[in-house]
């Protein structure tokens, strides 16, 4: 327990992310604001931090195989999963989610004037999350897959346009930020998710897809956060650079 109590949230669900639940649970950020104690996010949630404390404990003592140990990845590898898994998923699923609130809100709409305002946050992030991806795909995960290359071999590289790795993560997390946000206020906005009485087939369909696109996000946000980005910038300082 001692040991759990020195690391970050985002840290103590990048060696398990089975207690993303327990986070998950209590309404608490491990993705965007990972960089947090448990005692910090307790007291900032209104919550009792030992309850947190056993019930990831209780977690932790699971002898299951559930859990992906993503933190023994390599980078590469790491980038690969994310572009294939996550980035896909995203792309799959906005023209989905797009047409069904479209017909939400036309069908629906005057009785639940809340829907407007689903559909605009999720259209902004469907647009955010569609150019922040292009930018981690053609920009920073290049760059990450060239630094394993360059360390692998013992040779050197030309410092990149954008001087260091650290600048573009900057850049990311910050977009990140947002988008937990965005998600936040349609958490809200939809009762977490929650269909009123007088729901459709369609309604029900459109709000579990909204919140399996939220939970999809937060693993993905936190899979960079809490461990690619990380590892990015403890691997440039062993780089050698072309002077």
């Amino acid at each position: 327990m001692n040991k759990t109590i020195e690391k970050t949230i985002g840290q103590i669900v990048a060696e398990d992310y089975r207690i993303a639940q327990v986070f998950k649970n209590h309404g608490i950020d491990f993705c965007c604001k990972g960089d947090r104690s448990v005692e910090e996010v307790a007291q900032k949630n209104n919550v009792d931090a030992s309850l947190l404390y056993k019930e990831i404990e209780a977690i932790q003592n699971l002898n299951t195989n559930e859990s992906i140990d993503f933190k023994s990845w390599s980078l590469d590898l790491l980038a690969d999963y994310i572009e294939k898994k996550h980035h896909r998923y995203v792309e799959e699923k906005i023209p989905v989610l797009k047409q069904y609130l479209h017909k939400l809100c036309k069908v629906h709409g005057s009785r639940h004037p809340e829907l407007f305002e689903i559909t605009e946050h999720f259209n902004a992030s469907a647009g955010e999350l569609t150019a922040h991806m292009k930018k981690e795909e053609l920009i920073l995960f290049p760059i990450i897959r060239k630094m394993i290359d360059v360390n692998l071999k013992g040779t050197e590289m030309s410092k990149p346009h954008f001087g260091t790795v650290e600048n573009p993560i900057e850049v990311m997390m910050n977009e990140h930020e947002n988008e937990g946000d965005r998600f936040r206020e349609i958490d809200r906005l939809s009762n977490s998710y929650t269909p009123p009485a007088d729901a459709c087939n369609t309604y029900q369909v459109t709000f579990s897809l909204l919140k399996e696109f939220e939970d999809d996000l937060h693993q993905h946000i936190h899979l960079e956060n809490n461990i690619l980005f990380p590892k990015a910038i403890v691997l440039e300082k062993e780089i050698a650079f072309q002077n």
